[in-house]
């Protein structure tokens, strides 16, 4: 008798929960890097007040796409986590400096300024070395015997280090859509004009790595640009132009929720490209999901403590979104 395989399942909660937190987590960190640019302590604390409710719990997608990966796909996780040792390592460490940056700008004003830089700083280390990680992923891995066998600094190639840029672009896009949401006056305005720069960005390093992409992987090419694929999947590009297009008028309008939800839509269609390329690959060019799965009684076991937290995860997560609500003013701190 044939076991109903849980593998579609664990890779739909493995991509929502990378999605969710490239998402969340993502303008967060955009924000982080815009708030350098912020002229003076009062837009400072404006910007920091925009994600000071929320910013903590967005990180929690992160730690649910880390244990699937490990519960779901135990293959995958022994070779892409040694592989990527010293990129995770970088951002967990920024990440970890950023929060205490933001605690203690609030806390040691004496040296707020060298808080405020670390804020800043940590936000954009963490981005690059997620970008970094992402283009290592794609290039793939050296695997002998079913165990990473590259060297320490394997990530780091002229296409990762792209995939790096580009990423800190997209979070910068997507922070910029945030505070058009959240703020008003001077601040909104900045954040339109920044936005307006990291969409030049983003849509560069789409093209650069749309044509660089299929170069490297002779079976990526294929996925692409064979008959009947390159009809099949042409709503893809077409659909990242449009959006571009919308989100480019949103930050010249003045929509106040458009640029956000463009922002998401070039990262919802940036993601599918991904999928599409590496389809059913989770260490490219090595092993498929199936291949890397963990047992059928591993993943049914799993599945129900996990299809318990989820709701709750996304039932708090919401109830956060809506309590802080609307715009952020000046007389309402954290």
């Amino acid at each position: 008798m044939n076991t109903l395989s849980l593998v579609p399942v664990w890779t739909l909660i493995l991509g929502a929960g990378i999605f969710f937190y490239v998402l969340l987590d993502g303008f967060d960190l955009g924000v982080g890097m815009l708030y350098g640019f912020m002229p003076n302590t009062k837009s400072r604390n404006i910007v920091m007040n925009a994600i000071a409710p929320i910013w903590d719990g967005n990180e929690t997608w992160l730690v649910l796409g880390g244990l699937a990966l490990l519960a779901a796909f135990p293959l995958a996780f022994a070779i892409i986590i040694p592989a990527l040792y010293f990129p995770i390592l970088v951002m967990l460490l920024a990440l970890v400096f950023r929060g205490v940056a933001f605690e203690f700008r609030f806390r040691d004003a004496e040296h707020k300024t060298f808080w405020d830089r670390g804020f800043s700083y940590g936000s954009t280390i963490a981005t690059l070395a997620q970008g970094i990680m992402l283009g290592a992923f794609i290039q793939g891995f050296k695997v002998e015997s079913r165990v990473f066998a590259g060297s320490v600094f394997d990530f780091l190639t002229p296409f990762s280090i792209l995939t790096g840029i580009a990423l800190v672009f997209g979070y910068g896009l997507l922070g910029a859509g945030w505070l058009v949401l959240k703020t008003e006056g001077e601040i909104q305005d900045r954040a339109r004009r920044y936005g307006r720069v990291c969409l030049g960005g983003v849509l560069i390093a789409i093209l650069l790595v749309s044509i660089w992409t299929p170069l490297m992987s002779d079976a990526i090419s294929k996925r692409w640009f064979s008959w009947p694929n390159i009809l099949v999947l042409s709503p893809v590009p077409v659909a990242t132009v449009l959006v571009a297009g919308i989100t480019w008028r949103t930050l010249n309008g003045a929509s106040q929720s458009g640029t956000f939800i463009g922002a998401i839509g070039l990262f919802a269609l940036s993601y599918s490209g991904i999928a599409i390329s590496l389809w059913p690959m989770i260490v490219p060019h090595h092993y498929t999901l199936d291949q890397a799965a963990s047992s059928p009684s591993t993943q049914a076991f799993l599945l129900v403590g996990t299809l318990f937290l989820l709701p709750i995860i996304l039932v708090y997560s919401g109830w956060s979104y809506w309590v802080f609500r609307g715009k952020v003013r000046p007389d309402v701190g954290y």
